[in-house]
């Protein structure tokens, strides 16, 4: 019964079948006022019953007539493309139509996804897509719908492969991968990292080499190069195991959205980067998130399996987006963070107003630690201020934004004024712009 019942839901009858058979019954119609059509008419219908019998017995011919597979990363890269690959096997003899339907996380809201192939019989074919999840968490696929049709074209048969997996997206670890490449092959300044020159010399000393154009000539060593009869200089490795800190807030002022990702998965995104670009340049990272209380607190450190624990500890974040406490933070800060580090903290601040709230914690922060404070300019606004002014109401909104923009410059002026280090960038440079402080700090040796 149940073998019948599948029979029966997996069979389909083709366009192609439902278009005869109306002009057999337009046939039959015709008949009443020319009756020699009648026979025509039952005989092109018991033809089309026989035809639509033998592509029913060819289509179910073989039990494992198809196979579909599909394959991805053990994880998603938030924010990033990631590829997908679906493997479908024709087993029969026949070159067989198909139409795939692959059951997609919700996340996605692709429900018309849809994919067509005309495959040779004991062929393989692949089908390669990608997808850009928006949010970190789990994303469950669903089945495999295969929608076959023989040569003939009059009856379709349904093959569903239970391919139900869950695929975690964790941070963008394929950002973190990019970076850590051209870090190694020092071509970070390909992707608009600069690299800055050292305005001071650290005291560590390194190794004797020859000198080259560019070299400070108050490193040479004349001992040495009366040795070699080469002019030879002193050079020195930068300060190392510094302590930073990247404090990612989980706020309502991070809930706004662009390009589909919020705010806060622009910062942690960041963090991780900044974090790994960090442990490269020997430092020893952290990580602090906050809300209305601070949560995740992971101490500075350089151990093999740092980066592993702060790439767990984003992809676990979750919000409610509730008001942050700027004043827990420093509390929390003041008593876990003994040494002098670099606190990169990740904010966003809409107004003047809900600035100057926070202004006397962030000035705290900055008495006992180098703070950089990074928030984000409005692209959206941008686009405001640049649309051209029709009518009234047009400069209206256009002198309402340029206002919003006002302050955030503004912003940006006062934190100066306090010695607080500032960052005001739009979310898709955040990353490069995080970077490129960061080095900047090093290179003016203020950490």
């Amino acid at each position: 019964m149940k073998r019948l019942r599948n029979f029966y839901l997996s069979l389909l009858l083709t366009r192609r079948t439902y278009t005869v058979l109306a002009a057999i019954v337009l046939l039959f119609i015709i008949s009443f006022f020319a009756e020699p059509l009648y026979n025509i008419a039952i005989a092109a219908l018991l033809l089309l019953g026989i035809i639509v019998l033998i592509d029913i017995l060819v289509l179910y011919s073989r039990r494992n007539a198809f196979n579909a597979e599909r394959h991805t990363a053990e994880r998603f890269s938030n924010g990033d493309e990631n590829p997908v690959h679906l493997i479908l096997q024709n087993n029969y003899s026949f070159t067989a139509r198909v139409v795939i339907i692959d059951e997609l996380p919700f996340q996605f809201q692709q429900y018309n996804w849809k994919r067509k192939a005309v495959i040779k019989g004991g062929r393989e074919h692949h089908i390669n897509y990608t997808l850009r999840p928006l949010q970190r968490g789990e994303y469950h696929f669903g089945a495999i719908n295969v929608f076959v049709t023989s040569p003939l074209r009059f009856a379709e048969r349904r093959i569903i492969f239970d391919r139900h997996t869950v695929i975690p997206a964790y941070p963008s670890f394929q950002q973190l991968k990019r970076y850590q490449l051209l870090a190694f092959t020092n071509r970070l300044n390909e992707t608009g990292v600069r690299r800055l020159r050292k305005l001071g010399s650290s005291t560590e000393f390194e190794q004797i080499k020859e000198y080259v154009l560019g070299d400070d000539y108050k490193k040479v060593n004349w001992k040495a190069t009366a040795r070699r009869g080469d002019i030879m200089v002193n050079t020195y490795t930068d300060e190392k195991s510094q302590h930073i800190y990247c404090l990612v807030d989980k706020g309502r002022n991070m809930k706004m959205p662009f390009e589909g990702l919020t705010l806060l998965d622009y910062a942690i995104n960041a963090s991780l980067v900044v974090a790994n670009i960090a442990l490269l340049k020997h430092d020893k990272a952290g990580l602090l998130t906050f809300s209305n209380k601070p949560e995740t607190f992971l101490p500075a450190d350089r151990k093999g399996m740092q980066m592993e624990m702060i790439l767990e500890n984003l992809y676990r974040q979750q919000t409610n987006f509730a008001e942050s406490d700027f004043e827990a933070l420093y509390a929390h800060v003041h008593s876990k963070i003994k040494s002098r580090s670099l606190l990169i903290l990740f904010t966003n601040f809409e107004s003047i107003t809900s600035f100057q709230r926070q202004l006397p914690y962030l000035r705290r922060l900055a008495k006992h630690h180098l703070l950089l404070v990074v928030f984000f300019e409005n692209t959206e606004l941008r686009q405001l201020r640049d649309k051209p002014a029709e009518n009234l109401e047009d400069i209206y909104i256009k002198t309402i934004a340029d206002k919003f923009a006002f302050e955030k410059r503004l912003i940006a002026k006062e934190l100066q004024q306090h010695g607080i280090l500032s960052l005001l960038t739009t979310p898709q440079q955040l990353t490069i712009n995080a970077i490129n402080k960061y080095i900047e700090l090093k290179a003016r040796q203020v950490i």
